[in-house]
């Protein structure tokens, strides 16, 4: 258990609905809560923090031995009676810093969290890679415990995860779990994928795709039959694209491409938009569906048309943000000022509200610029 003023600004936390706490030497503790960063009165000084982080780390020399090299580390942590934590320690300006974020430890459905139904689609499906990104705190690793949960409740799978740190815990139910945690369980993301290969397993999630390395053996994965769960840090679908390609030099992103093509299910991105009415966040989603079209972009490299082609596209599930938001506007979810804070192109959001369509279709998308 952590000292009474830690445990004691984490109750606080909880019971406000708090979703990070930021922990620094010398300086007021802050709270986010509903998306805004709140400070309380608690100043930890430099033997608070180290007491605050030995008990963090639970004794273990591994853990201290890797925050002492790098400077960081990410963990899990559990205070009694209060709840689980994933904790990131730092240095900064010569000192200690501890950002800290409430792993809810009830999985939410797709409905309680407002996600599209089209997600449930996506989680029965049999192959490929789904990537559900957004920027921190956008509600990734949530949406992705949901749709793991809608797999053990309806289907009898073997589910490997592997994470740093583990967030939600999984327990049997028509599907069988195993779950790694990188810098426990195994040494790394890529050594797991690639041992998860001969493991029989049914899905692997990954975590974070953080390199290469990793990104290849999820390809691999999904190469040979299995359902591959990511998150990525990006803030569109499109967007979560290039961010897999800028892992490579140029002369090595086509053969990439062509794996994408091949390969991907969906990209699902998520922005967390305060409620109209209520308080609370409720996400704004685009889906982007490794459909013809999105195919023959990834094939041709015209990746600067795969935005448009979300925007337009009739296929089933496929949606962009604008059109999210306008829904949600037009729902009385959320106000027309916070979609147009959160929209990725504000002024095309607005003729939306207006009525006013974007002219296009998929065959002028493809005719465009061709090369």
């Amino acid at each position: 258990m952590a000292y009474g003023i830690l445990h004691e600004i984490l109750a606080l936390g909880v019971n406000s609905n708090a979703s990070d706490w930021h922990i620094k030497e010398n300086g007021p503790v802050n709270l986010r809560i509903e998306g805004k960063m709140l400070a309380t009165d608690l100043i930890p000084d430099n033997d608070l923090m180290l007491k605050i982080i030995d008990d963090m780390m639970d004794g273990d020399e591994k853990k201290k031995l890797k925050f002492d090299e790098t400077g960081d580390i990410d963990l899990s942590y559990v205070e009694e009676d209060v709840g689980r934590f994933r904790v990131n320690i730092h240095r900064q300006r010569g000192s200690y810093g501890i950002t800290m974020r409430h792993v809810k430890t009830r999985i939410r459905t797709f409905e309680e969290l407002s996600v599209p139904p089209f997600l449930r689609k996506l989680a029965e499906s049999e192959r490929g890679i789904i990537i559900v990104s957004g920027t921190t705190g956008s509600g990734k690793s949530t949406t992705l415990a949901a749709m793991l949960d809608y797999i053990n409740q309806t289907m009898r799978k073997h589910i490997i995860t592997v994470e740093d740190p583990i967030e939600y815990e999984f327990f049997d139910k028509q599907s069988f779990f195993e779950q790694r945690e990188v810098g426990l369980d195994t040494s790394s993301f890529y050594s797991a994928l690639i041992h998860a290969l001969r493991q029989d397993p049914d899905v692997i999630m990954v975590g974070e795709m953080r390199d290469k390395e990793s990104f290849e053996a999820a390809l691999q994965a999904a190469d040979t039959g299995h359902l591959v769960l990511t998150t990525l840090h990006s803030s569109t679908a499109s967007q979560a694209i290039n961010r897999i390609l800028d892992f490579y030099e140029f002369a090595e992103q086509g053969p990439i491409r062509d794996s994408l093509a091949l390969n991907l299910r969906a990209v699902v991105a998520q922005r967390l938009i305060p409620r109209a009415f209520g308080g609370g966040v409720i996400p704004a989603v685009e889906v982007m569906v490794n459909t013809a079209i999105v195919r023959k972009l990834l094939d041709d490299n015209r990746l600067e048309c795969l935005s448009e082609a979300i925007e337009v596209s009739q296929d089933e599930g496929v949606q962009s943000f604008n059109k999210c938001l306008y829904n949600l506007v037009n729902n009385g979810d959320v106000t027309e000022e916070d979609a147009m804070t959160a929209a990725s192109n504000p002024e095309a959001l607005k003729m939306r509200l207006k009525g006013i369509m974007l002219d296009s279709s998929q065959s002028g998308i493809l005719n465009k610029g061709k090369r």
